[in-house]
């Protein structure tokens, strides 16, 4: 089973008025010595979440992402397959000598 952790790596704010406008998010799937990871960015009009850069935190920021259409389950459910296929591939690649 694969353990989901999701980040925000850096966002984008206006610096007039401190409202974030961009997040740069990362969701990493590990199991046992298999890995994989997606990385997106989510955007919003200005001031619009209206919880300025100061005072924010990565989760709130990632319930922005998640509400404004970054579909979590679908990610994860995605991550997962990726994993399965790295467990056990369906093709492969190489020559025969």
């Amino acid at each position: 089973m694969a353990t989901f952790t999701w980040n925000v790596s850096q966002t984008d704010y206006e610096v007039s008025n401190g409202f974030i406008k961009v997040a740069h998010w990362q969701c990493n799937a590990i199991d046992g010595e298999y890995s994989t990871s997606t990385y997106s960015t989510c955007s919003w009009a200005d001031g619009t979440p209206t919880v300025p850069y100061a005072n924010v935190t990565m989760a709130e920021v990632l319930d922005w992402c998640w509400a404004s259409g970054v579909d979590k389950d679908a990610t994860e459910a995605s991550l997962a397959q990726q994993i399965e296929l790295l467990k056990n591939p369906v093709s492969a690649t190489g020559v025969p000598w």
